[in-house]
């Protein structure tokens, strides 16, 4: 599981990255990222009850697409704020590391990632 320094602690921050923040999509995820003045990074998942509706698929997917973050924390940047949102129910019986790929891949596509 992702720290809690690097998780979100209010309403507050996260809806200052919905407003101020630029969006990437991809048919399973969207990436909603804006810069901070914390200079550290902070990451939200957002899974919709839509999507899953089970409340155990959904924290079992927020911990999967968390712990791929926390495996690649040194890829991403700091001083950023992320929200990753889930479309696609599919991650739900997707193996580990497809999401981890997922999850670099989109952040390649936002050019967050260092390399």
């Amino acid at each position: 599981m992702l720290a809690s320094k690097y998780r979100f602690h209010s309403r507050g921050g996260v809806k200052y990255t919905y407003q101020k923040g630029k969006t990437i999509r991809t048919p399973k995820f969207s990436l909603v990222f804006a810069p901070n003045q914390h200079g550290k990074q902070r990451f939200a998942v957002v899974i919709s009850k839509k999507v899953i509706k089970s409340a155990v698929g959904r924290n079992r997917v927020r911990r999967r697409v968390y712990e791929a973050i926390r495996l690649n924390l040194a890829e991403i940047p700091e001083s950023n704020d992320y929200i990753f949102i889930v479309f696609s129910k599919d991650l739900k019986t997707m193996d580990f590391t497809e999401i981890e790929k997922l999850v670099l891949k989109l952040a390649e596509q936002a050019k967050i990632a260092k390399k």
